[in-house]
Order: structure tokens, then sequence, then C-alpha cells
């Protein structure tokens, strides 16, 4: 009786008994609390359950490393409007939190400091209030938070000063008060600051202008006060303050001249921000002479003759400057209307209300609403735009978000290969078994105008040569907030990995495969520049060795051709300062602005003369020992003399000639083809 009655027992255990999951609970469990808190009327979230698995792809905006982690939660644009709870905290590993283009309220909770592997905070365009906590200078791995749009006060906390990777700070449309922290110099990383719309006071920090990758420093609609360093200028559009009249500089357009009672010396390069005078300041000498006496001629001007003078001159000067301003805010507006949802474009001298900033944010149009990649997925539904004509070409180039998470593995960081200030690659493998790079855009980098980003598109996927990455297809994914261009894998990896080599290493190119790749780069910039093959011409903008992929068979490859035709204007220009601090930019867009099939020219002259010297940085003795044919000056010495003197000669006069400072006495690809194959037909 014994051991029927303990198997009745173990029938009736096993009967009630409800088997948990066997990965992380306390994840499921905070994802749950995190659910009730941002969604309590189960309106969005209703596929995170206690039943499911965060980790098994039925978890709406989660995605999961490699370690069955939740690393990723994207839910923005989803309509939530509960709280951001503490229990985020509890997901540790997390590294990007997508929570902007809701309706979330109350106050970011401090909890959220714990993330230390988080990367990118997105709460903008939300309804969150009270003071930023100071404990998010706690987040070390932080490079992006963006907090703009929001009913935030109080000042800046000084501690983000302490966020050394952090790259954008987006603080704009706030109600934040107080004098911007000069800890924010500390920020060597930073790439753009966003102050604007707020009411902040005193001094611009003269430390600012020292962080040496900034871009971009939008202080507009505030009450600061001061004398502007001149070491704003270096920003040249990237530097906006309009709207705070207190401000004056020397040569920055949009801000007065400063007078004789602002407070500061005529020399404002030495004139870094001061303390308030206090009853201890030795008093300064009459301000009216220690202006003056810089312009004047001391034997024919005094107080009495020269002030009405100044005062017309002044007079001038202030009205010139407005106009000027005025001139220059309608320029920015109307390219900024053009740019990223992310970008204010509005340059009204009028303080916006955060309502009114939100407002403007949710009218922006996302290219993405018509293209959600997802079972049953119509692309261009109504054909709105005109772009319904591309929807059968199109098709043809269509993944599925399902596709492109189970290639990268849910975006593992195992299979990342690179990041950039506006995409992230990552290595896929497709259910065909093929290897693909997939390159991820977030929005907010790409083309606002739906009809502007189908066409580039169109283009990306037309363009089909030997030495161009091919690209196999794209997706869409407004859940996501992101496009993913899917290109073939290039085994070999970038042409930059095999400069700058050790004496001795395994990966330093041969003769035959230098003269190759150049050869091939050359090849895919003549199908650029050509028209045809019912194709227009293409000018790549921003061809560099980290622009070259090597295929199997160490072909070289062309990557991002056309890729500008999809992103904003300031992604673009951001690239450009990059490829101009690396040396391939063409000398004359400084003065034209404008890019040629001969700005391409000059970079590949470059890339020519660090394929032969082996290294990234060129040197003026390299660039004289191409002239002189003295090899030992340009040729790498891994290479041990196993090289063609001839061969050397002809692609060092390419590269001069290339690089030739006057376009118009570079030559074109065409004639870099016919030349590039004679000398190895010579040899």
């Amino acid at each position: 009786m014994g051991f029927l009655q303990f198997l009745v027992s173990l029938f009736l255990l096993l009967g009630f008994y409800t088997p948990r999951p066997v990965y992380g609970n306390a994840e499921l469990r905070a994802l749950l609390e995190l659910k009730s808190s941002l969604d309590p009327e189960n309106k969005f979230l209703n596929s995170w359950t206690a039943e499911g698995d965060p980790c098994g792809g039925s978890f709406e905006g989660v995605a999961c490393n490699e370690h069955r982690k939740v690393a990723n939660i994207s839910l923005q644009g989803k309509g939530l409007s509960g709280k951001v709870s503490g229990a985020v905290a509890e997901l540790k590993c997390l590294s990007g939190l997508y929570l902007h283009y809701n309706n979330l309220s109350g106050e970011i909770p401090k909890e959220i400091s714990n993330l230390t592997e988080l990367t990118d905070l997105y709460l903008n365009v939300n309804r969150l209030s009270g003071r930023i906590a100071p404990e998010i200078g706690n987040m070390d791995s932080l490079q992006v938070l963006q907090l703009c749009c929001n009913q935030l006060k109080g000042n800046v906390p000084t501690q983000i000063g302490s966020l050394k990777r952090l790259s954008v700070l987006a603080l704009q449309y706030n109600k934040l008060q107080g004098e911007i922290p000069s800890s924010l110099g500390n920020l060597r990383m930073l790439r753009r600051l966003d102050l604007s719309f707020n009411g902040f006071s005193g001094r611009i920090p003269a430390k600012l202008a020292d962080i040496p990758q900034l871009q971009v420093l939008d202080v507009r609609n505030n009450s600061l006060t001061g004398v502007v360093p001149s070491a704003f200028r270096k920003l040249n559009e990237g530097f906006q303050c309009g709207n705070n009249p207190g401000l004056c500089g020397v040569g920055i357009s949009a801000l007065r001249a400063c007078g004789a009672f602002d407070n500061d010396k005529v020399n404002v390069d030495q004139l870094e921000p001061v303390a308030p005078h206090t009853q201890n300041t030795a008093p300064v000498a009459n301000p009216e002479s220690a202006n003056f006496h810089a312009y004047c001629n001391q034997t024919h001007c005094s107080k009495s003759t020269r002030l009405p003078q100044a005062a017309v001159v002044a007079g001038v000067i202030t009205v010139t400057v407005i106009l000027t301003g005025t001139i220059f805010v309608i320029i920015i507006w109307f390219r900024r209307r053009k740019q990223k949802i992310g970008t204010t474009s509005d340059s009204s001298d009028t303080q916006h209300s955060t309502d009114q900033a939100t407002e403007f944010y949710r009218k922006s149009a996302s290219p993405l609403v018509s293209l959600e990649y997802s079972s049953g997925w119509d692309p261009f539904a109504d054909g709105r735009n005109g772009i319904g004509s591309a929807q059968d070409y199109l098709n043809h180039f269509r993944f599925n978000m399902e596709e492109v998470e189970s290639a990268t593995q849910h975006f593992s960081e195992v299979n990342l290969l690179g990041k950039s200030n506006f995409s992230a690659v990552y290595k896929g493998v497709l259910r065909d078994g093929s290897l693909v790079a997939i390159r991820s855009i977030n929005v907010t980098r790409c083309k606002s105008e739906e009809a502007e980003f189908v066409k580039g598109l169109n283009l990306l996927t037309s363009l089909r040569h030997e030495n161009l990455v091919k690209l196999r297809g794209f997706c869409c994914s407004t859940s996501r907030g992101e496009c993913f261009l899917v290109y073939d894998f290039a085994p070999n990896g970038k042409l930059s990995r095999y400069l700058d080599l050790e004496d001795g290493s395994n990966q330093v190119l041969d003769w035959s495969k230098r003269v190759s790749v150049i050869t091939g780069i050359a090849k895919g910039i003549g199908y650029l520049h050509s028209s045809k093959e019912n194709k227009p011409a293409i000018i790549h903008q921003s061809i560099s060795v980290e622009k070259i992929v090597i295929d199997q068979q160490f072909n070289p490859l062309i990557s991002d051709a056309g890729l500008p035709k999809l992103l904003a204007d300031d992604i673009i220009f951001s690239a450009l300062k990059m490829s101009a601090a690396m040396g391939y930019l063409a000398p004359e867009y400084v003065t034209t602005g404008r890019f040629t099939e001969k700005s391409d020219i000059y970079a590949f002259g470059v890339i020519i003369l660090q394929v032969l010297s082996g290294k990234r940085k060129l040197t003026h003795s390299m660039q004289l020992g191409a002239e002189s044919c003295r090899f030992q000056d340009f040729i790498d010495t891994n290479l041990k003399g196993k090289f063609s003197e001839s061969e050397a000669a002809k692609l060092a006069e390419v590269a001069l000639m290339c690089t030739h400072e006057l376009p118009d006495h570079r030559p074109n690809i065409d004639t870099i083809i016919r030349e590039l194959s004679s000398s190895s037909d010579s040899s």
C-alpha cells in the first residue's frame, strides 16, 4: 500500500506542477515589471507574457545576446504612455534602450545608472519630467544620450562629464536651467552637443572648443551671456547660437560685435571664462578709452567727437549682423528641413514649448512607415509619392525582419564587424548558408523624404560590377526604427588591415596582389563614373582603404557606393570630416563645397600611395620619393625588394597625377585604367 500511495502522490504532484523556463527568471521578472510600467493597459506589449521566452523571438522589441541575456529593447514609436521602471536595471547586459517617440511620463529612474553595459539610451520625444540624475555619470559605456523633447528641469549634472565614451548628448527642447557645466569639455569623444531651446544662463565654457571630435554645438534659444571664444569658429555651421542676446563675439556671423560694456577685453582669444567681479577685484580702466584706443588715433579723437560716430557705426554693424544672421538662419532652416528626424530644424527666434517641439518631431514623416518588412507586408501599399511603380522591382530584393535577425543571431555582439557614427555592420549567415554583411542604419540617419529614400534604394540595388560589393537586398522595420542593407560578405576583410604591418607579418601583400588591387579599384571607380548600363554617373564621395574590402580571390570590392543617396545630410557631412582628417578629401572641396569625379580621383591617388608604401599615413618624404623614383622612400620594406621597378615607377606617376592640387590636372578614370593596363602589359 505504501508504494501505491507514493505513486498516487507523485502523480498528483506532477499534475499540479508547471515547469518554469530554464533561462534567466530574474530577467523575465524584470521585463514583466517593465511592461506593467511602460504599458499599464497592456495595449501594445501583450506579447510579453510570463509563459514566453524573451530570447525566443516572441517578446516584441527584445533581442538577446549569445548568452541568452537581454541586450536590446527597441520600443520606439509604440504609443507607450506609462513610466520607465527602475526594474530595467535588472537587465545587466542591456546595451541599447530605445524608448523614444512615445508618451512616457514621470522621472528617469536613477536605477538606470546601474546599466554599466548600456551604450545607447534613447528617451527623447516623450513627456518625461524631473531632474537628470547625477548617477548617470556612472554609465561608463554610454555613447549616445538622447533626452531631448521632454520636460526635464534643473541643472545638467557635472557628473555627465565623466562619460568618456559619449559621442552624442542631446538635451534640446527641455526646461533645463543654470550654467553649462565646464566638465562637458572632458568628453573627448563628443561629436554632437545640443543644448538648444532651454533656459541656460552664463557663459559658454571655452573648454568645449577643445573637444577634438566636436562637430555640432547648438545653444540656440537660451539666456547665455558673455564673449564667445573665437575657437568655436572652427565648427563653421556646426556652431549655432542664435537668440541669445547676451552673447557677442568676433568672426561669427550669428553674433553681434562685442561692445565696450560687455565686461570683456577686446582680445577674445585670450579671454576665457573669468570669475565675476567681487569687491576685491581691482577696478578696470575707463572702458571707453580702453576700447576706442585700439581703433582711434589719440591725437585726432576725443569722447565728445567720436562717441556719436561710434554710435552710428555700432548701429550699422548691428543692422548688418541682424540681416546676416536672419539670412543665415533662413538658409539653415531650409537645409535642416531636409535632414534627419532627430535634427532640430525650426530656427524661429521665439521660445518653443516642449509640446510644440514634440508635435514637430511627431509630424516628421519617416521613410520606414511604408517600408515595413514582415509577414504579408505590402511594400509600397498605396503607391504614394509616385513610388508605387518601384514595387515589382524592389520586391526582388526584399528580406523580412525574421531573416535578418536569424542571420545575425539577433544582432549578437559576437557578429559585430564594426560601428560608425551612423551604422553598425554585422556578419550573418542566410538560410541558404551564404555569408553576408548586414549594415544597420537608424531611421534618424536616413533621408526623411520617402521618395528620395526609395529612389536611393533603387540606385543601390541596380549597381552591379565585379569590383563593387554586391547588395543582396534590404529590410526596413518601423518596430526597430532601422533599415538593413544585406551585402555579400568579403572574407579577407578591409584593405586597411594590410597596412602598417609588423616586419615578418604573414598578411603582407605580395607585389602582384598590390598591382591587382589598385587596378581593380580603378575599374570599380570607372564603372561608377560611367553613365552606361541604364545607370547615372555616380560619385562615391568617400573612397578610402576602409571602404575597400577583399574577397576570397583577393579581388578588391568598393563598398558604400551610392550610400549617400540614403543618408541625411548631416551624416554625410560628418563622414566628409572623417575623410578630410584621413587625407582623402580633395583640396578644392574646401572652396567649392562640391564633389566631382576628380574628387574620387584624388582619393584614389592617396590609396595608390598607401598600397605602395604599406602605410596609412603618408609623409612628405614618401611623396618626394615617389616624385624622384627613390623606391626605398615609398615602397613597403616588407616586400624585401621583391617588386617591379617599372611598375612601381608607373604607379607612382599615376598617384602623383591623381593627387595634383588642381583638379583639371588630374586624369579621368578611363585614362588611368589605360595607363595601368599598359604598365602591366609592358612588365
